[in-house]
């Protein structure tokens, strides 16, 4: 089974983005930073943030679906908010999206907010609601389930640092963990943690018996050339001793974030 897990970077450099993945011909497609809108068909909308501004995907997750119809397609919004668009401002949902090849029958779901709860009237200000996505999956080559959870965890203003809400969030995402996973049966755990490698987050992952593939794997970072800051860790896919991973990579080519996408490949 092959899993994707990725940061899109709101579909900034769409159609490379979409043509990676459809190359890597996933199993199971975890993406954070994933926009849909029902009140536009535009192809682009413009983000602001302060001095920040860039064009986003106005609606990666309906790109994604019809480029994926071989996967079940499952969208969970964090927030909602305006940006701007030719015909002037939208409104548009901002979250997770989880794509799950339709051989792999999809045993439950588990999605719930690890910090703060929706927020539907306007951005705001940092840090900003943050959900997650748990679902477990049958193998019908194994016979085994395997629970998978997805994430994007919270962006603050001065780095990656632990805080309270970090760890908060990561309390909150074990017990979204425990309501599907039982011991001994399989368990991955990916996507932007927004963590850094020696988080206390981790030691709460360990106790549930996860290994960081990233960093056991002596990786030297999950950005790409487009994020300038000195931070190079954001990305990390943990697995329990239940999975064999056959291999696993952090892709430094093509760029088509400023975060690199994981690959894991396991039964």
């Amino acid at each position: 089974m092959k899993l994707l897990s990725l940061n899109c970077w709101a579909g900034r450099l769409f159609p490379s983005i979409r043509d990676y993945i459809l190359s890597e011909n996933a199993d199971v497609i975890c993406l954070q930073e994933v926009l849909r809108s029902d009140t536009t068909e535009a192809e682009w909308v413009t983000y602001r943030d302060g001095h920040l501004e860039y064009q986003q995907r106005a609606n990666l997750f309906e790109d994604m679906r019809d480029v994926l119809p071989d996967h079940d397609a499952f969208f969970c919004t964090s927030m909602r908010g305006q940006l701007g668009a030719d015909t002037g401002p939208i409104w548009a949902e901002f979250g997770l999206a989880t794509f799950v090849h339709r051989r792999l029958p999809v045993l439950g779901h588990a999605m719930d907010f690890i910090h703060d709860q929706y927020r539907h009237d306007g951005w705001g200000p940092h840090p900003r609601p943050r959900n997650a996505h748990v679902f477990k999956i049958h193998d019908p080559q194994t016979g085994d389930p395997t629970t998978i959870a997805h994430l994007h965890g919270l962006r603050g203003e001065d780095g990656k640092h632990d805080t309270p809400e970090r760890l908060a969030q990561a309390h909150a995402l074990v017990g979204l963990i425990n309501r599907l996973w039982r011991p001994n049966e399989k368990l991955i755990v990916c996507g932007d943690f927004n963590l850094l490698p020696e988080s206390v987050t981790f030691d709460m992952f360990n106790s549930l018996g996860l290994t960081d593939l990233v960093t056991a794997g002596a990786f030297t970072g999950t950005r790409t050339s487009y994020y300038t800051k000195p931070e190079r860790f954001a990305d990390y896919i943990l697995v329990n001793r239940q999975i064999d991973v056959s291999r696993f990579e952090v892709i430094r080519e093509p760029e088509v974030s400023d975060h690199c996408p994981l690959l894991l490949e396991f039964t």
